[in-house]
């Protein structure tokens, strides 16, 4: 009876939650989905946690201000506006998300008093558990944590959770003035996004975090105080938006064909200052910062390895011991226990669609093969008749090897990774069964910023335009002709804390297609699972901010128009459609099996399509 009252009062919870992130959102089409692991928004849609069915009074507290921070970004964030300052480097990157976070919920909870106690409980909370009250260094609180509670603090006038206020004075005392400039900027404009990400990339500069940014000409639309915009002297509506288009133009660096458009004839005097300039300021603590201040020839714009000496493609069992990975495939296989019941049965509906589509259909009145049983009785009433026998017809199925390309990058750590290792784990398991290779590949890099590639390129004088600029790492979890009980532990691999690191997706890409390619088998079937655009903070730092992403949409359209391959790819929160012809994109990780499998049976359903349709023409009576 208690269980009843229970899930009753969790459903009502789910129900009242959802219509407050409706009307906090101002939105009737917000779609509200609780489930297990963080929360998080895209487009239209939010994730909330899973309550459990006691629902005590601090896990509502905490469920409510995660409803709230997530309806007050809904209603106040714009994703243009936020992209187009976008800093290339990772910890950039989450520094400058988590400030807008903080504007969201500053400025969105200004007016409510009931929503920013919420947001305050679930900040407090976030303090506590992740352990700022015990930090005694700077460096131990994440540059991240530590700029967003700063700014929280400064447009708010609120004090920062007790469990954070030792380790923030730590990083007041080494802001320098123009960090707090910035910051009390910030504050200012926290109601007009436009002018809050220009001040928080000031706030990153000052940090040496990211490039400065170059602003051509004094602004003509400079927002007020208030967050509204003042009326600056303009000849045109026209000629204000082009003004704020060729601003953003700025922000993002030169595109490709606006630098192979320009020559680069003032090498010899500006060149020399800049190439100082950069040499000073490669190896700054904040990292290597990108130079897009430059048009480059059409020579140097050509993808390509500083080295390739460091490189390696290494099979998982030899990256760490046998027992450390028998521990790692333990701890999938407990993952595994609440995945496996709805990815099972798609797996399961998917193994019956490929036996179906490989025998379908009996010949039967053989004088040879297996005896027709169901034709015995008229041998039994006229023993004259001789034995029938039936012969299974194979319908045509192609052989098929089929290989996963997970994305082993650091932004996949936690549930992504986890997912994406079950996911891999039952898809190999299915398809042997029907006869289907399948390899597990994954890639990342050896090392943070660059590694032994760096090092060398230092050492040679660090020339221009080196192209990429770190040791890949390419991992073979399960090769194809591998049974999956050999393979089995490799893929607890996954798991390994301090193994996801960079994710260079283009020479990922080459290197599955050219292990495809040269199998025997008639299909051959690529997927990729990402979770963002290819990121690498040595190589960008010293080449187009463009450079990764390019080389990536180069390789696809090139496996793409070979034919030799069926290529697609699922992203995890990230539009991969823009890169892939065949792609899906996914909110939450928690859909990755299900989306795989859909995928898997749509190409095979084709397959079989195709097949039925060639030899129904060639059962057609030919025509006169």
């Amino acid at each position: 009876m208690s269980g009843s009252k229970d899930n009753t009062r969790s459903e009502e919870f789910k129900r009242a939650t959802a219509g407050a992130v409706r009307a906090l959102a101002q939105s009737n089409e917000v779609q509200v989905a609780f489930q297990p692991g963080p929360s998080g928004v895209a487009g239209k849609r939010v994730r909330l946690p899973l309550p459990t069915r006691a629902l005590p009074a601090t896990e509502m507290a905490r469920l409510r201000g995660a409803a709230d921070s997530q309806a007050l970004r809904l209603r106040h964030h714009d994703d243009a506006v936020h992209a187009a300052r976008m800093p290339a480097r990772r910890e950039a990157k989450d520094a400058y998300d988590a400030l807008e976070q903080a504007r969201v919920e500053v400025f969105g909870a200004k007016h409510m008093a009931g929503v920013a106690s919420n947001l305050r409980a679930k900040l407090a909370e976030e303090c506590e558990a992740e352990g700022y009250d015990r930090m005694t260094r700077k460096d131990q609180l994440p540059v991240a944590a530590a700029l967003s509670l700063l700014a929280r603090e400064r447009m708010s006038g609120v004090s920062s959770p007790p469990a954070a206020r030792r380790v923030l004075e730590m990083w007041r005392d080494t802001l320098g003035q123009s960090a707090d400039t910035a910051l009390d900027e910030m504050a200012r404009h926290q109601g007009n996004q436009t002018a809050y990400t220009r001040a928080a990339r000031k706030l990153l500069a000052a940090l040496e975090l990211a490039e400065a940014e170059v602003e051509a000409e004094p602004e003509q639309g400079e927002e007020g105080d208030d967050g509204s915009e003042e009326s600056g002297p303009q000849d045109s509506s026209e000629e204000g938006e082009g003004q704020s288009k060729s601003e953003d133009e700025s922000m993002l660096g030169a595109q490709p064909q606006e630098m192979e458009g320009e020559a680069a004839e003032d090498d010899s005097s500006d060149g020399s200052e800049d190439d100082s300039a950069a040499a000073e300021g490669e190896d700054r603590p904040g990292g290597p910062q990108p130079r897009r201040d430059k048009p480059i020839p059409d020579s140097d714009i050509g993808y390509r390895a500083f080295t390739k000496l460091h490189d390696e493609e290494i099979s998982a069992e030899d990256l760490c011991d046998a027992d450390e990975l028998s521990r790692l495939r333990q701890q999938l296989d407990q993952q595994l226990q609440n995945l496996q019941g709805v990815v099972s049965k798609l797996a399961n509906r998917l193994q019956r669609r490929l036996l179906a589509q490989q025998t379908r259909a009996w010949d039967f009145d053989l004088e040879e093969g297996i005896l027709d049983a169901g034709r015995l009785a008229r041998v039994v009433v006229n023993p004259m008749i001789a034995l029938s026998y039936k012969r299974e017809r194979d319908t045509e199925f192609r052989d098929t090897v089929v290989t996963l390309l997970i994305d082993n990058s650091g932004s996949m750590r936690g549930r992504p990774i986890t997912v994406a290792a079950m996911c891999g784990d039952i898809l190999a398991r299915t398809l042997e069964r029907c006869a289907v290779k399948v390899e597990v590949l994954g890639f990342t890099t050896r090392a943070w910023k660059g590694g032994q590639s760096r090092e060398r390129w230092v050492a040679e004088g660090k020339p221009r335009n080196p192209g990429r600029l770190n040791d890949l790492r390419h991992i073979i979890y399960k090769a194809a002709d591998a049974p999956w009980r050999r393979a089995r532990k490799n893929l607890g691999l996954m798991l390994r804390e301090g193994l996801l690191k960079e994710n260079i997706d283009g020479e990922a890409l080459q290197w599955a297609y050219r292990r495809l390619v040269v199998r025997p088998e008639h299909r051959r079937i690529l997927m990729v699972i990402s979770d963002g655009a290819p990121v690498d903070d040595s190589t960008l730092s010293v080449n187009p901010g463009n450079y990764l992403e390019r080389h990536l949409r180069e390789v696809i359209r090139e496996i793409e128009g070979r034919n030799q391959v069926e290529l697609i790819a699922i992203g995890i929160g990230h539009d991969v459609t823009r890169y892939y012809r065949r792609a899906v994109t996914i909110v939450d990780a928690e859909e990755l099996g299900g989306t795989m499998m859909k995928k898997l049976t749509e190409l095979f359903d084709e397959d079989a399509a195709a097949a039925w349709a060639r030899a129904s023409m060639e059962r057609a009576p030919l025509v006169a």
